[in-house]
């Protein structure tokens, strides 16, 4: 299937590794140009190369920490003033583990920054360009737990359901433009973040990470944990040309853990 990318323009951010990184990498096999963002600009800029050598598309990388102010201040400059994106994935990295209770002021403020201000402000930037040229698509990952909270995750929990009621505001916004804007929801998926949730519930229930990793593999009707290249294909079809007519959609990847409908 053609997907359409061929010569848009993208930015990716928290491409570093897991999701994002492949991510990154699917786009640049469907033709896209693609900016990779995170924090470890020695990565990223890995990845750049690796995507412009295999693909023979023009990979970029930027350094952006989506927890500074300024940072994603001076990043919405080039979005807005050099750029001409056709694609933003949203891709903040999660909160620690916490209750819902004696969560220090600034683990709060940082993540409001880094979820939901930084997707606000970048989306804002991207959106002008787009309805210039009448096409666009803005994705935000995001997490289940925004339709089953996830026990010991009420940060990200409370700050990322505040994002699906900016996404889906938008999306009613900007639709007649061209724009589709829609969130994608990783369940269990294999990654360095999953092993770091895993390891903090196994000890706060006293439990050896691989009883608790087997426990959560068996909660999962597919009976196993998602990959990133499995959840990268339904994140970029989602920012295809065939997905013109999904827009203010929450969509989950998960093997079928939540249990509602």
């Amino acid at each position: 299937m053609d997907l359409g990318l061929n010569g848009k323009r993208a930015l990716v951010l928290g491409s570093s590794q897991g999701i994002g990184a492949e991510i990154a990498r699917v786009l640049a096999r469907e033709g896209c140009n693609v900016y990779v963002g995170a924090r470890r600009l020695d990565h990223i800029q890995s990845l750049a190369d690796e995507l412009s050598e295999e693909f023979n598309v023009d990979a970029k990388a930027y350094p952006i920490d989506l927890s500074d102010g300024i940072s994603v201040e001076k990043l919405c400059e080039m979005i807005t003033h050099e750029w001409k994106i056709d694609i933003l994935l949203n891709n903040a990295g999660g909160p620690p583990p916490s209750p819902s209770t004696g969560v220090p002021d600034e683990i709060w403020e940082s993540s409001l920054q880094s979820l939901l201000m930084s997707t606000i402000r970048l989306s804002e930037a991207a959106v002008k360009g787009m309805r210039e040229r009448g096409w666009g698509r803005i994705l935000t990952v995001a997490s289940s737990g925004v339709i089953q909270p996830i026990p010991n995750l009420a940060v990200s929990n409370t700050v990322r359901s505040a994002v699906v009621g900016f996404t889906k505001t938008l999306s009613n916004e900007v639709a007649k433009d061209g724009i589709t804007v829609n969130m994608v929801l990783p369940g269990r998926i294999d990654t360095e973040r999953l092993a770091s949730i895993h390891k903090a519930s196994a000890n706060k229930q006293g439990m050896t990470y691989e009883e608790f990793r087997d426990n959560s593999r068996s909660s999962i009707p597919a009976r196993r944990f998602g990959n990133v290249k499995e959840f990268a294909e339904v994140a970029v079809f989602l920012m295809s040309v065939c997905a013109s007519y999904i827009t203010g959609s929450v969509i989950r990847v998960d093997g079928g853990v939540i249990q509602s409908v």
